[in-house]
C-alpha cells in the first residue's frame, strides 16, 4: 500500500511554546491533536512525508515543488531562532512526480524558487514530527498551491498517488493550512459571516470524507471567508481518489478568530478501485454536462466563435463564415469581442473596437483564434480544456465621444480611454466593476495612462451573445 494516510493540519506559529509564551495554551486541543497525528505518522513508518503548504512559493498557473537535496529553516521571524529544522528531500520521488506532471500536461515543477528556507506552513507540522521522531525524520517532498482551478489541485494530488505507486514508495501526505481567518472580531483580519460558514462546512465534509463537496466552494465565498488551506485540502483529497477511506475529525477550535482543524484519513483498502470515489471524473463529467446544456442554447455568433477557436487549437485550421449564416454575420461590419470562461473564471478576452475584417463573422473568427493564443494574461488554450469552456460574443456599436462622466453607466456603456497613442478599453456590465470611477481607473491602468496625462473618453454599447 503506497498511501499510508493523509492529514489535514493547521500551522499557527503561536502553537510553538517558544513563540506562544503561554498563548499556546489557548489552543491546547490543537496541540494534543497534533501530537496524536505525529505519533500516528511515526507508527505508520512512511518512507517519505509529502507536505502540501499554502506558504510555499505560489504562482497563478504553476505548482512549485521545492528543489534541491533538502532545506533548513527556523522560527527567527517569529522570535524563536532556536527552533530549527534540517530536512532531506526524496529527490527520486520528487523528480518522478515532475516527470509525470510534464507527461500529463500539469503545470508543476521545481522552477521559480524564491525562498530557500523552510516556510512556517511546513515547519509547524515538522515541529511535532521532530518531537516524535527526534533527528531521524523521513525524507520529505514539499509542494505549494497555485492560482489554478480546484480540480487541477485535485489532479496533482492524483499524480502524487500515481508517483508513489510507480516507485512503490510508502508515503504520508500532510496538508498544512488554516481554515477561515475571519471567524470573529478577535481575528486581526476582522469578521465576515462567511468565516464560520466556511469552517462549519469544511469540517463537516472532512469528518465524512465526502471530498466531492470540496469542489463546490466558490472563489468569492472562499475569499470572503479568508480561508488559507482549501487548495491544500483539495490536493490532499486527490491523493485519495478512488480509495475508500476511514475519516476522523480529531479537533477543531478558533479562539483567536482563526480556524484550526485537524483531521485524519486512512485508506481502508487501497487495492480496491472504488469508482464511486472517483471524484475527479465525477466533477469533470458534471462540468462538461453543464457546459453542454449551455451550448445547446448558444446562438450562431457564439457557435461561430467556439468552432473557430476549437478548430484553431486542435489543428491550426482557419474557419470560414458559413454560407448559410445570417445576413448580419455576412454583411455587417463592426467591432466584436470574444470572451471565454472556464468554470466561471475568465480564461481570455480579446476584441476589436472598430472592424478590421470584411464582416462581423470574420471579425469573430479572428478574435476567437486570437483569444486562444494571444491574451498575454493567460497561457494559450489547450485541447484538453475545450470541453470546459463557455463563450460570449459582444458586438459593439460605433463609439461616441463623452463630454461628462454623467453620460457614463457601467452597466450600459463600455468605455475607451485615449491619451495620445495609448488606449484602454473596458466592456460594460463586468462583475468586478461597480462605479464609473472604477471603470475609468481600470481602463487607464490597462493603457498605462497616468493621472498626469490628459485623456479623452468614448463610450459604446454592446449586444451580448450567449
Amino acid at each position: 500500500m503506497a498511501i499510508l494516510g493523509t492529514y489535514m493540519v493547521p500551522h499557527p506559529p503561536v502553537i510553538i511554546p517558544e513563540i506562544g509564551k503561554g498563548e499556546e495554551q489557548k489552543i491546547d486541543k490543537t496541540t494534543k491533536a497534533y501530537e496524536a497525528v505525529a505519533k500516528e505518522i511515526a507508527q505508520l513508518k512512511p518512507e517519505t512525508i509529502v507536505i502540501i503548504s499554502s506558504h510555499i512559493e505560489m504562482y497563478t498557473d504553476y505548482f512549485h515543488i521545492a528543489p534541491g537535496d533538502g532545506a533548513t529553516g527556523d522560527f527567527a521571524e517569529f522570535g524563536a531562532p532556536e527552533v530549527k529544522f534540517d530536512v532531506k528531500y526524496d529527490t527520486e520521488l520528487r523528480d518522478t512526480l515532475c516527470a509525470i506532471c510534464e507527461e500529463c500536461n500539469v503545470k508543476a515543477g521545481t522552477l521559480g524558487q524564491r525562498m530557500k528556507e523552510l516556510d512556517h506552513g511546513s515547519m509547524v507540522p515538522l515541529y511535532f514530527l521532530q518531537k516524535e521522531y527526534g533527528e531521524k525524520l523521513p525524507k520529505m517532498v514539499r509542494i505549494g498551491i497555485s492560482g489554478q482551478m480546484l480540480h487541477e489541485h485535485y489532479r496533482l494530488g492524483m499524480l502524487i498517488k500515481q508517483m508513489a505507486e510507480k516507485l512503490n514508495r510508502k508515503i504520508v501526505v500532510v496538508a498544512s493550512g488554516d481554515l477561515s481567518h475571519r471567524l470573529s472580531e478577535a481575528s486581526p483580519y476582522g469578521y465576515m459571516k462567511e468565516g464560520p460558514e466556511y469552517d462549519g462546512k469544511i469540517m463537516d465534509i472532512m469528518e465524512k470524507g465526502d471530498f466531492e463537496e470540496l469542489f463546490s466552494f466558490e472563489d468569492d465565498f472562499c475569499e470572503k471567508a479568508g480561508e488559507c488551506g482549501h487548495r491544500c485540502f483539495v490536493m490532499m483529497a486527490g491523493v485519495l481518489d478512488c480509495i475508500e477511506v476511514s475519516a476522523k475529525k480529531i479537533s477543531y477550535e478558533g479562539p483567536f478568530g482563526i480556524g484550526y482543524g485537524v483531521c485524519g484519513f486512512t485508506p481502508v483498502d487501497e487495492q480496491v478501485d472504488c469508482t464511486e470515489r472517483s471524484f475527479f471524473d465525477i466533477y469533470t463529467n458534471k462540468i462538461q454536462a453543464e457546459v453542454q446544456k449551455i451550448r445547446e442554447k448558444e446562438d450562431e455568433y457564439v457557435t461561430l466563435a467556439r468552432t473557430a477557436l476549437e478548430a484553431f487549437v486542435r489543428t491550426k485550421a482557419i474557419t470560414k463564415v458559413p454560407k448559410d449564416a445570417s445576413p448580419e454575420l455576412r454583411e455587417q461590419r463592426t467591432g466584436a469581442f470574444v470572451c471565454i470562461k472556464k468554470q466561471g473564471r475568465l480564461r481570455g478576452c480579446i476584441g476589436t473596437i472598430e472592424p478590421v475584417m470584411g464582416n462581423v463573422g470574420e471579425e469573430i473568427i479572428m478574435n476567437a483564434m486570437s483569444v486562444a493564443v494571444r491574451d498575454s494574461r493567460f497561457e494559450p488554450v489547450t485541447a484538453d480544456e475545450l470541453d470546459m469552456l463557455t463563450y460570449t460574443v459582444d458586438v459593439l456599436t460605433t463609439p461616441e465621444p463623452v463630454n461628462s462622466i454623467d453620460e457614463l453607466d457601467v452597466k450600459k456603456y463600455g468605455i475607451i480611454v485615449k491619451s495620445g497613442d495609448k488606449r484602454g478599453v473596458l466592456l460594460p456590465d463586468l462583475d468586478s466593476v461597480n462605479t464609473v470611477d472604477e471603470q475609468i481607473r481600470i481602463a487607464k491602468m490597462k493603457a498605462r495612462i497616468t493621472d498626469k496625462d490628459k485623456f479623452d473618453i468614448q463610450r459604446f454599447k454592446i449586444v451580448r451573445h450567449f
